[in-house]
């Protein structure tokens, strides 16, 4: 799916880095869900409303958490790529 037309200031940002990654950098307003607690924590990224952009260090996990949401029925989930160019679009 295409950024194009996300909002990036009102999508909700889910980071899938480890806590430890997280800790060290992130997207302001950020949640941490560790790529391998997706698939146990689906329910949760189904009550979020609007456009939700995951985010990683470089793409490849987000890319990973966004196909297996994608799968699940998900449409409003966007693979944003690593956090710090997610986080040059929430500025």
């Amino acid at each position: 799916m295409s950024l194009e037309n996300v909002d990036f200031k009102k999508a909700t940002i889910i980071d899938v880095r480890t806590p430890g990654e997280f800790s060290m950098g992130k997207v302001e307003g950020a949640i941490n869900i560790p790529l391998d607690q997706v698939p146990t924590r689906i329910d949760d990224f189904k009550a979020i409303d609007g456009d939700i952009i995951l985010c990683c260090a470089s793409g490849g996990r987000s890319g990973q958490a966004t196909m297996f949401l994608q799968q699940n029925g998900m449409t409003n989930v966007h693979n944003g790529g690593g956090w710090q160019m997610v986080a040059m679009q929430v500025m």
